[in-house]
């Protein structure tokens, strides 16, 4: 199971989190503890750790358990999407934490699984569902969705700049017959996509099955709910730790952090009004990024973009 997995810059998040975590009784949230090498790694690192993965997934809850056996009762895990964290944290008794994880989007098991829908590269249902339990599939949206919807997520959450020419052809498309494989819709997309933009741009079918797994998921509006949650569980110099692996994503991070960085003492004054105060420090001078190295070893690290913050004073 190790060698599947390879977590996405596994040192620099131990490092982030030391100050927080080392020598002492400590709780931290894995709130995408997806196969758990993330959190394998941190109960390494600090013995006296008590670790909460949260994952949407059962598959990822299943296999994570199995890895994480070995620590025993130091872990627990609970079935929640990462905004049901306050509600999670108050059935194991807790309120507060020292530490928090984000590794957002898809995890490595949902790509590899050809099932999953996930993944452009191998034909599979259209599913793109992180828990398959529940909710609307992938198929469910290309065939029922209005087009002016289904342009409105290409565009939004794909950045899809033939987002029109491509709606156009999936509704003559599912007229003759829904969709149900991903085949059949890369298909589609060669056609749709100009061939100049298939030269220069990267594979044609990525931007819209993005646009297609963030709506079936919910990911922007979960994400925008979660972090105002896991903020406010943070304790005082708890650390956060999100790593984002497109652009949406990581403006909701920036901009949530950002935001908390700030002081509140109006501009011109000699002091800092009492309550006033930022709540967080920026850990990170703007969004990190994996090195040559790493990304040479672990190809999903390309597109990581790393984002750290600490609490120094009492939510508002």
């Amino acid at each position: 199971m190790a060698t599947e997995h390879v977590p996405v810059l596994l040192d620099r998040i131990v490092e982030l989190f030391t100050p927080a975590l080392a020598e002492r009784d400590a709780v931290l949230v894995d709130a995408t503890v997806g196969l758990g090498g993330h959190a394998d790694a941190l109960l390494d690192a600090f013995p006296r750790l008590r670790l909460i993965g949260l994952d949407r997934d059962p598959a990822a809850l299943e296999r994570s358990g199995e890895r994480l056996a070995r620590h025993g009762a130091r872990f627990d895990l609970v079935h929640t999407i990462y905004d049901g964290l306050p509600d999670a944290l108050a059935g194991l008794g807790l309120s507060k934490v020292d530490g928090i994880l984000f590794d957002l989007g898809v995890s490595s098991m949902q790509l590899d699984r050809t099932e999953r829908g996930f993944a452009y590269a191998q034909d599979a249902p259209l599913d793109m569902r992180m828990d398959p339990t529940t909710g609307s599939t992938a198929a469910d949206v290309l065939n029922t969705y209005p087009p002016g919807e289904l342009i409105r997520i290409l565009r939004d959450y794909g950045e899809e700049r033939f987002a029109q020419r491509i709606v156009r052809a999936v509704v003559a498309e599912r007229e003759k017959e829904p969709f149900t494989r991903s085949a059949r819709l890369v298909e589609l997309l060669y056609t749709a996509v100009p061939a100049a933009s298939r030269r220069t741009g990267g594979h044609p079918a990525k931007r819209t099955f993005q646009a297609l797994r963030i709506e079936v998921n919910g990911e922007l509006e979960v994400l925008r709910r979660a972090l105002p949650a896991a903020l406010g569980a943070l304790a005082l110099d708890g650390r956060i730790v999100v790593e984002s692996y497109q652009s949406l994503e990581d403006r909701l991070v920036k901009r949530a952090l950002t935001e908390l960085a700030k002081s509140r003492t109006p501009e011109g004054l000699p002091v800092e009004l009492p309550g006033h105060g930022p709540e967080l420090k920026l850990l990170t001078r703007g969004a990190e990024k994996a090195g040559a190295g790493e990304i040479e070893h672990n190809p999903r690290a390309a597109s990581v973009r790393l984002r750290a913050a600490q609490r120094i004073g009492e939510p508002r």
